[in-house]
Formats: C-alpha cells, structure tokens, sequence
C-alpha cells in the first residue's frame, strides 16, 4: 500500500503527469488502430491483466510471484510480436502509407482507365458476372500479383468481360490493375476477419474488404447473385453504386485531395 501511495504522490508533478497523459495516448491510439479486430480485445485483456498485476505485485508482498513474472517477461515480449504479427504489420503500412515517399502510379491520364472500368462494371453488373478488380494505391501488391496469372494487357471492357465470364479459368480470383494495366487475374487475396454486417455478402466481398484492411488499394466488386457495385477502402465497403458514383469514386482515389487524411466512408461493417 505504501508503494501504491507514493505513486499517486507523484502524480502532482507536472513532468509525471505529462508522461502518464503520453503513455495513455499511446495505448489509446494502438486500441484505435486495431478497433474492430480480434486483437483489440486481446490488447484490451492484456492491459487490464497487467494493471491488475501491476497493483497486486506493489500492494501485497508477493516473492514467488514477483519472481515468476520477471523471468517470464523476457518469453512474454517475444511472443507478443507472433500473436500480434498480423495487426503489428497492418499498423506499420498505416504509418507508411501516410507518409509522402509514394505517390499512386498512373500511365498518362487516368479519365480513359476510369472509363473502361465503369463501362466493363455496368456490363458485368447486367449479366451479373462477379468481379473483383484490385486498384494498385500508393504501396505495392507483387505478393498477390506473383500468386496470379500475369497477363499485362491495357485495361479494356472487352478483356474484363472476358476474364470474368463465368466458367473460363481466370474468373475466380481478382484482377490488379496496376500503372493503368491489367497486370494480373486470378489473384488470391486474404480475407478480412471482421464480422459484416450483410450476411449475404461471400467470399469475393471478405477478399474485397481484407486486402483493403492491409494496403491503400481499391477494390471494385460486382455481386454474382444481385448485380449490385461496391466498393472497399480502407477496411470499409460502400454498396450498391451506380456508374456516376462509381465514376466519382474511382477519381477520387487516382486523384486525391491535398490534405490531411480522406473524409470515411460510411462505415459499413459491424
């Protein structure tokens, strides 16, 4: 008890009060990074386990437990960044991606590529062929590019409708398009953990939505039972477009604004 006393007791020096306020940002903004995914709740139970331990250790006189977990500190600190492996990558391509070292690459002009994209996802959403596009952002995609099959061709409708026409061998995955070309199809993407809130949405709108959650792309999703266009960034799918806001969409993404941080999206996950 004396212990825990004396610690209040230097709370009332401005210095001390500075450090607290830093460590409590600090876990404020690693709990708003990962909010929505399982290991928030883990981060989340490991903090209140160590606050409750913190205070055990320094209120009562507790030896063999003192000890145990300061030999066991060292096996603790190397397994957080294997559990947490996943979030701890995500988090560091978030600080990444807001850096300006990258800039989003673009053949010419991008109206013509915005073009061909909204004419071929207005077919496709007719004839209800799913589709899965991947927009190349400012961070690379050539771990799932290498899993597909490279294809280099200039962004036309005619090649996405072929490439999606159901039952021919590349319709599956998705398609990155990079520097304005389709540089690969069936690309196997991960898929996001997070729970959505749309049942009806499968496995090609969790691929969407997942590698979205790790990268700056875009993803441009047709729906193969409604037809319907969504779209994901940034971990968040907006549904059922039409071709104008599609267009509007595709150029924002290929030209952002010059400031701060993009508005959100409408938050479409649980």
């Amino acid at each position: 008890m004396t212990d825990f006393l004396a610690i209040l007791s230097r709370l009332s020096d401005w210095q001390n009060l500075v450090d607290l306020f830093l460590v409590t940002l600090i876990f404020y903004a690693l709990l708003h990074l990962l909010r929505g995914t399982q290991a928030a709740q883990l981060v989340l139970g490991v903090l209140i386990i160590g606050v409750l331990v913190f205070v055990l250790i320094r209120t009562v006189e507790l030896t063999a437990f003192s000890w145990l977990l300061r030999t066991s500190s060292l096996v603790v600190f190397v397994a957080i960044p294997v559990i947490f492996q996943p979030e701890i990558r995500r988090v560091l391509e978030q600080v990444g991606r807001r850096t300006p070292l990258f800039l989003r690459r673009t053949n010419g002009g991008t109206e013509p590529l915005i073009n061909e994209i909204v004419r071929a996802c207005e077919q496709l959403s007719a004839r209800r062929h799913g589709t899965l596009l991947v927009l190349e952002g400012s961070g690379g995609l050539r771990e799932y590019i290498d899993r597909g099959v490279e294809i280099d061709g200039e962004v036309s409708v005619e090649l996405l409708l072929t490439i999606f026409f159901p039952g021919t061998p590349l319709h599956d995955g998705a398609v990155v398009i990079q520097s304005g070309k389709v540089v690969a199809a069936s690309c196997i993407l991960p898929l996001t953990n997070r729970n959505i809130a749309d049942r009806q949405l499968g496995t090609r709108h969790r691929a969407a939505i997942g590698i979205t959650e790790i990268t700056d792309a875009m993803t441009v999703v047709v729906s193969e039972e409604t037809g319907a266009i969504s779209i994901s960034v940034g971990g968040l799918m907006d549904s059922r477009l039409d071709a104008n806001e599609l267009r509007r969409r595709l150029t924002e993404f290929y030209h952002p604004r010059p400031i701060m941080g993009n508005a959100e999206t409408e938050e479409f996950l649980a």
